[in-house]
């Protein structure tokens, strides 16, 4: 075997030869788009900082907006998942379920703080790509508690509150932590991401919230 072809064979491979996860691509353009916003977002940068090739993206997705889909429903998706399958059928007690609800929405929101870190990103303008994350996703994922609200408000058990109340309340206030962690660490304590205090966090959010809520 010739010097040449051994030199040639060593080495690191060529960007459009290294293979890469789309999962990969979808993840860090998620966490791109989370925290420099649509318009931030350069592909040919994002090429760059995955060490692809210049045009990869491009052939996987197509365009920039054909990207951001893709990364949202590959992000998003779990979340509907996880408030589906957030209530226990173990737990007889309607309002303990919406307690239990806002834990595991809490729980998710700080391993994929990138979710809320969007939102706040997208949903300060009127968007064809804010319309399709609510339709797609918020919508859906909101959908199990709208009948357990009313419920709850129709037995006397809790007063009647908004949907969209709920929402803020959980998602863009106690979820703030996770999204806004360096502001969150000024205030001292444990570490807002650490997992014990996540589980403090959002037990004690939930006792407040459905305690407030009461009759």
């Amino acid at each position: 075997m010739k010097a040449r072809d051994v030199g040639q064979r060593g080495g690191r491979p060529k960007a459009e030869d290294a293979p890469v996860v789309t999962a990969d691509i979808l993840t860090a353009a998620m966490r791109a788009f989370a925290r420099h916003g649509y318009d931030g977002v350069s592909v040919r940068t994002l090429n760059r900082e995955l060490g692809v090739s210049h045009n990869l993206i491009h052939q996987r997705f197509g365009t920039k907006e054909g990207l951001w889909r893709a990364a949202v429903d590959h992000a998003f998706g779990g979340l509907v998942n996880e408030v589906a399958t957030g209530f226990d059928p173990t737990v007889g007690d309607p309002l303990a379920q919406l307690n239990l609800a806002i834990r595991r929405f809490l729980h998710f929101s700080a391993r994929h703080p990138e979710l809320l870190a969007l939102m706040n990103a997208e949903a300060g303008l009127d968007t064809d790509r804010l319309r399709y994350i609510y339709d797609t996703y918020v919508e859906p994922a909101l959908a199990p508690l709208a009948p357990l609200l009313e419920y709850l408000a129709a037995e006397g058990v809790i007063r009647p509150v908004p949907l969209r109340t709920l929402n803020f309340l959980i998602a863009h206030g106690a979820g703030a932590p996770f999204t806004l962690t360096p502001f969150a660490r000024l205030f001292g304590g444990p570490d807002p991401l650490d997992p014990t205090e996540v589980e403090r966090h959002s037990a004690l959010t939930a006792d407040i919230i459905t305690s407030g809520l009461a009759l």
